[in-house]
């Protein structure tokens, strides 16, 4: 029997509160914590604080470009234990045997990791992806003790209508008794309580206080997401923001200012999640970084680590998340509650990270390689029409958000192809299929501000075939011919210069470390911005336009697609 003794500050989340106690810890689990009542001659062995290990209770492993084990290495650091993760990009690549591939892999490194089944496999039927998860799968897959929910339900026009399999799927996950994630951006009125009705309990897609607090009032828990490329907190977060709603509402304005001001300032949302981070900003931080940003909006310090701890642990029926005797030892030692350096990482009682240096190894692992695509000519990006102009509809994408706008451009042609057009940004979109099929859907965008050049990859949300963006067609053939050398990966493409990063592992991910793969990114970057490009994450703004479940307009490999009335759109407008 393993068995550790030692005095220290704890912050208890069940009360709020701090206060010295005496801590044993036995194969893992606090197995005792006796509270130090007369405080005049306590000494703590610990100099700092003791708070739980943080929980991610909404991300995808797969978009972080590293695997489980290599994610881990980098997440102690920052002082996460846990992580619940849907690895449905991994499954629309490869299905069952890329699930249990990662799995595997997060066995092997002292970091906790929860699955949930993924329940669209594919998102949608309007794209091609490399595999389908039926209900005899995500049965297979719940029976697993590894699972503890059935994954982000994004299929919402398939709820609405009853869809027999989607349907089935949620009918599963009542009778194996896990919660629901729930993925229904903008949704609201009757369509949100005929969701509802299925009980999908989370939402993460809140892009306003507005629509988080229908949901929320409608039994939603709300996910304040805090990604690389989508960031809802200061949104959901912000006192103006709030202020102006609640003095909207007809029912508050009976509300003494004093009590309405506490109700302002009340964190009334349940979880702070990533969702999609890449190494970049992971080598910078995780959820200690987002407490920190959630302070910055006045969320009380104790109720924004509750958001990363006792919360989301209650909800997914974690054996962690508080420091109470029967619980996991995972917890993490930080200096204050002001400056919340992480001085060290516990799991399961072990140290995992002692300030400097994380104390456990990852092995390199192989897994099949998953490109099976011919290399492409310049002419397969190109867009026809017989005259000197057309009207084109034009995705409008944004900095820091997944939502897009219809727009349309007019644009010129020569030789009977449409041209791209810099002043107005407009440049070429496409998306190649990967899986054997070889189609191709091209279309417009407007949003990234590039003037020449092309930048491709094969992270492109959720069925992950190659996505490019350029402002010809001899680059993105280029771009696109990179990617399919690497066997899955990222590419920039220009007359002056280019470089790439492979991706071998389903075309998602690498064995290299987080460090590594933030150098290489970091350079692609400045080279995307060296072409005209602001914004902050590129690559993973481009992956976004594939995913056809987030409004407005997106694009697969059959072809520009209405989300907003779930159907394909003309590129050339009538």
């Amino acid at each position: 029997m393993i068995k550790m003794q030692f005095s220290a500050y704890i912050l208890d989340v069940l009360t709020d509160s701090v206060y010295p106690a005496k801590l044993t810890i036995e194969n893992g689990i606090f197995s005792e914590i006796v509270p130090v009542i007369k405080t005049d001659d306590f000494k703590a062995d610990v100099e700092g604080l003791l708070i739980p290990g943080f929980i991610d209770s909404h991300i995808h492993i797969e978009s972080s470009m590293l695997t489980p084990a290599q994610f881990a290495k980098i997440a102690v650091r920052h002082g996460t234990t846990s992580v619940v993760c849907d690895p449905h990009e991994i499954a629309n690549v490869c299905g069952i045997e890329g699930i249990e591939f990662m799995i595997e892999n997060a066995k092997s490194v002292p970091f906790n990791f929860y699955f949930t089944a993924p329940s669209c496999v594919p998102a949608t039927s309007f794209e091609t992806s490399g595999a389908i998860l039926d209900s005899e799968d995500i049965e297979f897959l719940l029976r697993k003790d590894e699972m503890v929910a059935l994954g982000e339900m994004m299929n919402f026009p398939g709820v609405l209508s009853g869809d027999e399999e989607v349907l089935r799927k949620l009918k599963l996950a009542k009778e194996y008794n896990k919660p629901i994630d729930g993925h229904a951006p903008l949704l609201s009125g009757k369509d949100l309580d005929k969701y509802l009705e299925q009980y999908i309990i989370t939402d993460h897609e809140c892009s306003n206080f507005a629509e988080a607090i229908e949901k929320k009032h409608k039994g939603m828990k709300i996910m304040v997401r805090d990604g690389s490329s989508a960031k809802n907190m200061e949104a959901l977060f912000d006192f103006n923001e709030r202020l102006n709603y609640w003095k909207n509402q007809d029912n508050f304005r009976i509300i003494p200012s004093e009590v309405l001001s506490r109700r302002i300032n009340s964190p009334i949302f349940d979880f702070i999640v990533s969702d999609d981070k890449h190494p970049n900003d992971l080598i910078k931080g995780h959820l200690n970084e987002s407490i920190k940003k959630a302070c910055d909006f006045d969320v009380d310090v104790i109720k924004a680590i509750e958001m990363v701890t006792i919360n989301p642990a209650a909800h997914y029926n974690l054996d962690a998340g508080a420091i109470v005797t029967g619980s996991k030892a995972d917890f993490i030692i930080i200096d204050n509650l002001t400056d919340f350096n992480i001085l060290k990482t516990y799991v399961a009682g072990e140290c995992v990270f002692n300030g400097e240096n994380v104390l456990f190894d990852v092995e390199d692992v192989e897994f099949k390689n998953t490109m099976n695509v011919s290399k492409k000519k310049p002419e397969d990006f190109d867009v026809y029409f017989d005259g000197d102009e057309c009207k084109v509809n034009v995705i409008e994408c944004f900095d820091g958000d997944l939502l897009t706008n219809k727009s349309s451009a007019k644009l010129i042609c020569k030789e009977g192809k449409i041209q791209s057009d810099i002043y107005q940004d407009v440049l070429k979109i496409a998306v190649v299929e990967r899986y054997g099929e070889n189609n191709i859907a091209n279309g417009f965008i407007k949003g990234f501000n590039l003037k020449k050049g092309a930048i491709a990859s094969s992270v492109a949300h959720d069925s992950h075939n190659i996505i490019v963006v350029g402002y010809d067609s001899k680059m993105m053939a280029n771009a696109v011919n990179t990617v399919i050398d690497n066997k899955g990966g990222i590419s920039v493409v220009s007359e002056d210069f280019s470089d790439s990063i492979s991706l071998p592992i389903a075309g998602l991910m690498t064995n290299e470390d987080a460090f590594d793969v933030s150098k290489k990114l970091k350079i692609l970057d400045k080279m995307v911005s060296a072409l005209g490009c602001n914004l902050n994450s590129p690559f993973m703004t481009m992956a976004f336009m594939a995913l056809l479940v987030i409004p407005s307009l997106k694009i697969s490999d059959k072809g520009l697609f209405d989300v907003d009335y779930f159907e394909f759109l003309d590129v050339i407008q009538n």
